[in-house]
C-alpha cells in the first residue's frame, strides 16, 4: 500500500454516529437508542436516560452539560420527516446511558466497553493538563515518567502489530508512520524529525513535552486496544487503526486548544533530562548530608 494513500478507516457502530461539531464530539438519544435496541419503544430508553442523569449528577457533574434537551427531525416513512424532542449525548453521558440500559443486549455490551475506554482516556488527559500547568518541576517529573509509559505502550501496540503481520523493517517504519499521521496531521517521522529540528537518527519520543508524550501513549493505547476489539489480521488493518487512532487522539488535543504539532519542542532531549535530574538529587542528598555534619554530637547525659 503507497504511504500517500490512506487506508480506508475501520469503524464501529458508534463511530457510524457520531457527530462533531465546535463542542466536540456528541451522539444524539434518538440514534443511540436505536442502536441499542430500543427503536420500537423509544419511551424505554427515556427510562434510561433518567437514570443516568441521576448517575450524572451524583457524580458531581452538571447534567445539562452532558445530557442536553434539543429538536432533531427524523425519518418517518415514506420519505416524510418529523421534528422530535431528542437529547444531545456527551462520551460520558453515553457511558452513563450504556451502564443503565438492558445488560441482556450484546449492543449494550459492546457499548459499555467502547465509551468506557474513551471516557477513561479523555480524564487522564485532563488531569495531566491541569497537572503540570504553570509548574516546571511537575513538567520534569511527568515528562519523564510519561516517556517511560510511551515506551511500555509501544511494546504492546507492536507486539499485537506483529499478530496482524507488522513484521519486516519496512511495515514496522509504516505502520508507525501512519500512527503518527493520524496525531500530527499528515506529518511523518521525518517531517516530525525537521520540524522539531533534531538530529535524524534520534528519537522522536525524546524530544516531546509532558503533555505530547501523554498524546502518543493515547495514541498506542487507543491503536492496541482497538486492534483486539476489531480483531485486526492484517497489516493494512493495522495501519488504518493506527491512524485512526491516531486522529481521534488528536481530536481531543484541538478541542482543548493545541495540536500535537503546535506544542514546543523541550530544550533538553528525554536523555539530558534524566542526567540532570539524577544530578539535582546528587547535590540535594549531599547537601542534606552537610547539614547533619554541621549539627552538635548528641549529648547522651540526662
Amino acid at each position: 500500500m503507497p504511504d500517500d494513500i490512506v487506508p480506508a478507516l475501520p469503524t464501529s457502530p458508534f463511530d457510524a454516529i457520531r457527530h462533531t461539531d465546535g463542542q466536540g464530539d456528541y451522539w444524539t438519544a434518538r440514534e443511540l437508542g436505536t442502536l441499542l435496541g430500543y427503536r420500537t419503544n423509544y419511551r424505554n430508553f427515556t427510562a434510561v436516560i433518567e437514570r443516568a442523569k441521576i448517575a450524572c449528577g451524583k457524580s458531581g457533574n452538571v447534567v445539562s452539560d452532558h445530557i442536553a434537551e434539543t429538536r432533531n427531525m427524523i425519518e418517518v416513512g415514506k420519505g416524510a420527516m418529523r421534528e422530535v424532542d431528542d437529547y444531545r449525548l456527551t462520551r460520558y453521558a453515553c457511558y452513563l446511558i450504556a451502564q443503565n440500559a438492558d445488560p441482556s443486549k450484546e449492543i449494550v455490551a459492546l457499548a459499555q466497553t467502547y465509551f468506557a475506554s474513551m471516557t477513561r482516556e479523555q480524564e487522564e488527559l485532563q488531569a495531566l493538563i491541569n497537572s503540570v500547568g504553570g509548574d516546571p518541576l511537575a513538567e520534569v517529573a511527568q515528562r519523564i515518567m510519561r516517556r517511560q509509559e510511551l515506551t511500555e505502550a509501544h511494546k504492546r501496540l507492536l507486539a499485537r502489530a506483529r499478530e496482524a503481520g507488522v513484521i519486516t523493517a519496512e511495515q514496522y517504519a509504516r505502520f508507525m508512520n501512519w500512527g503518527y499521521k493520524g496525531l500530527y496531521a499528515g506529518e511523518t517521522v521525518a517531517d516530525i524529525h525537521a520540524r522539531k529540528q533534531i538530529p535524524a537518527r534520534a528519537e522522536i519520543s525524546d524530544w516531546m513535552g509532558a503533555v505530547e508524550s501523554m498524546a502518543n501513549v493515547l495514541r498506542a493505547r487507543l491503536a492496541r486496544r482497538m486492534m483486539e476489539q476489531q480483531g485486526t489480521s492484517t497489516v493494512r488493518g493495522a495501519n488504518a487503526i493506527h491512524y485512526q487512532a491516531g486522529q481521534q487522539i488528536r481530536e481531543w488535543y484541538a478541542l482543548l486548544g493545541e495540536t500535537p504539532e503546535e506544542m514546543p519542542t523541550p530544550a533538553r532531549s528525554y536523555q539530558q533530562l534524566v542526567k540532570d535530574e539524577a544530578a539535582r538529587i546528587a547535590r540535594e542528598e549531599e547537601d542534606a548530608r552537610g547539614l547533619w555534619a554541621q549539627l552538635p554530637a548528641p549529648d547522651d547525659t540526662l
